[in-house]
């Protein structure tokens, strides 16, 4: 492995301004990534996580400091490029997929490869290559509503390696899973970074899922403040897993809660409501049922 960081970020500051309040997500954060490497990035809500993987994939801009991804400079980059940028460079999974709800999983592959004006021939050989690889050869005339929910993440991962990306940042790739689908999920993250050389930096909660990754760096406050080989300790990673639960029911009684409050003061579309309580309904009974086979 060379020493010379594949992904490099120096001093990132970023701040957000919200109304006359400034927030700062990132408070001069520096961290690097070497080519073909699988990391972890595991901290508390609103500790700049996401921030950060934002900034990675050209999505936000920082306020301040550098980032150089796989040799493109982001910080200097022009709108022109970051769209480049995202589109060859970087492929980005998100907690909340961004899968589109009325295609398949083989169009929502399919959909990254229009968009950079892959020809046809090309694209249907790789589609049905990279729904083999994670899985889901006989799912692909599914629509994401006829999935379940490892099969929807998988449907994503094939979406954001679709166009050979050298760079796969993953948001919560197993936030709201069981441990069992969440496993498999991780295996598939994996098997992109180990054969097909992808590097992969993945934000999560769950110290069990950052213990499979190469490194952990660990962010407090919009810095890091420690680097750590992953250590197999299987005591501390069953008590992990459950406070991870508990964290993650709490976040979504507290959405359940402002989603009643939005339809009572008629700020929110019925629809709207009764599609997201139903899935927020949905993933604490997961949730709920996941702490009962833990014995709690």
């Amino acid at each position: 492995m060379s020493n010379k960081a594949y992904i490099q970020t120096d001093d990132l500051v970023k701040v957000y301004r919200l109304g006359n309040v400034e927030v700062q997500a990132l408070r001069g954060l520096s961290m690097q990534v070497h080519q073909g490497e699988m990391v972890a990035i595991v901290g508390a809500s609103g500790s700049g996580k996401t921030t950060l993987l934002n900034i990675l994939g050209g999505i936000t801009r920082a306020t301040a400091g550098n980032t150089v991804v796989a040799g493109y400079d982001v910080t200097n980059a022009s709108a022109v490029q970051l769209v480049a940028l995202r589109r060859e460079i970087v492929g980005h999974i998100f907690q909340e997929l961004n899968l589109i709800p009325t295609l398949t999983a083989y169009e929502n592959v399919e959909l990254p490869m229009l968009a950079a004006k892959v020809d046809g021939g090309r694209r249907k050989a790789r589609v049905e290559e990279l729904l083999s690889i994670v899985g889901l050869e006989d799912r692909m005339k599914h629509k994401p509503d006829e999935l379940s929910g490892g099969e929807r993440q998988r449907v994503a991962i094939a979406a954001a390696i679709a166009n050979d990306p050298k760079v796969l940042l993953c948001d919560e790739p197993t936030g709201d899973l069981d441990t069992e689908t969440g496993s498999i999920i991780v295996e598939y993250l994996h098997k992109v970074n180990k054969e097909y050389g992808k590097t992969v930096i993945m934000v999560t909660h769950d110290p069990s899922v950052a213990r499979q990754c190469d490194r952990i760096y660990r962010i407090r406050d919009g810095q890091i403040i420690s680097v750590q080989s992953p250590t197999a300790d299987s005591e501390s990673e069953a008590v992990s897993r459950v406070d991870v639960i508990r964290e993650r029911l709490t976040e979504i009684k507290a959405e359940i809660d402002r989603l009643d409050e939005q339809v009572k003061t008629g700020t929110i579309d019925l629809g709207v409501f009764a599609g997201r309580r139903t899935a927020l309904t949905d993933r604490k009974k997961m949730f709920e049922e996941e702490l009962h086979r833990l014995g709690l």
